[in-house]
Order: structure tokens, then C-alpha cells, then sequence
């Protein structure tokens, strides 16, 4: 029976951009398999977090159905237990055999498992910020050219630029 290698990348999606597609679509050069984890599930309708599990999971689907990889997407509460958190991923994940990651800790949880842990190469990092890409939806610039036709559509149906902008004003 074939080994396959599938691998877990963990992000919060605020929103799914580009440049998550572009690393997203390098990472299915190197495995056959991969556990998208829809990190900080719990959180949403916040400047930082506006958007909900369910609709990042809309964005993502949406956005790589025409790429050629087997993928699964499992939304990932925060537990805020570092000594068991890797544990509480497995529990809810297919088994993996790499991990993806840009955020230390989450590296540094990974490798003290005996995980092999790849960081990805990010791409054009300072065009495609999630925070830079909510910023610009509060202040009515161009975003839709840094996110899929897929995230912009998913964005448009539940008012997401709206909701930002309702977030933001101020209760006196």
C-alpha cells in the first residue's frame, strides 16, 4: 500500500488572499494530501477576526476548486493549553506526517512532537496581508484585486465589507 504524505497548514484566513492560494498551490507540488486547519474558529465579528469559520471554509473551497489536490478543511479552536494544543489538533484532523507554518509557536509545538516542519515560502508579503487587506475595505480602497474571484464573491454575498465597516464604528 502507498504511503501518503499528507501534510497540515494552519491559518486564520482573514481573509483567504492570494498569496495563501500561492503557497497553498506549491505545498500540492509536494504532497498528495492536505489538512487546511481553519485556525481561531471560534472567533469572528471583529476587526481582526470578522469573518466565521464557515464562510473562510466558503472562501477556500470556493477559491481551489480548479487546483489539483486532495484537501480537507477542519476548523481549530484556540485552546490556549500550548502542552496539549498539538494533541487537540490530531484529535480533530486526519493523520499528518508534516507541518506547514510561519508562526513560531506553532513550529516550536510541531517539533517538540517529532513533526517535520516546513515553514513556506511566503509570497509577496507585502502586498497580501490580511491585515492590510481588512484595512483596506474600511477605508473603501481597492482589496479585490488581492484576493481570489471566489473570496471576493463569498465577501460580497454576507456583506463582509459592510460588517467590517459596522465593527468599526464607535458606541458612544
Amino acid at each position: 500500500m502507498k504511503h501518503t504524505e499528507r501534510a497540515l497548514i494552519i491559518g486564520r484566513w482573514q481573509p483567504f488572499h492570494n498569496g495563501h492560494y500561492e503557497i497553498i498551490k506549491k505545498i500540492s507540488n509536494e504532497v498528495d494530501e492536505l489538512i487546511i486547519g481553519i485556525g481561531s474558529s471560534q472567533r469572528s465579528h471583529s476587526l481582526k477576526d470578522p469573518f466565521t469559520a464557515g464562510e473562510r471554509m466558503m472562501m477556500i473551497s470556493k477559491s481551489l476548486e480548479n487546483l489539483d489536490i486532495r484537501y480537507y478543511t477542519i476548523p481549530i479552536s484556540d485552546i490556549d493549553f500550548n502542552a496539549i494544543w498539538v494533541s487537540c489538533v490530531e484529535a480533530l484532523t486526519p493523520p499528518f506526517n508534516q507541518v506547514y507554518t510561519g508562526n513560531s509557536l506553532v513550529r516550536e509545538l510541531f517539533t517538540e512532537k517529532g513533526y517535520i516542519v516546513k515553514k513556506p515560502e511566503l509570497y509577496n508579503r507585502a502586498e497580501y496581508s490580511g491585515t492590510k487587506i481588512r484595512q483596506k475595505m474600511l477605508n473603501n480602497q481597492k482589496w479585490e484585486h488581492l484576493v481570489p474571484k471566489s473570496v471576493v464573491d463569498v465577501i460580497k454575498e454576507i456583506d463582509g465589507v459592510g460588517r467590517i465597516k459596522r465593527l468599526n464604528e464607535k458606541d458612544y
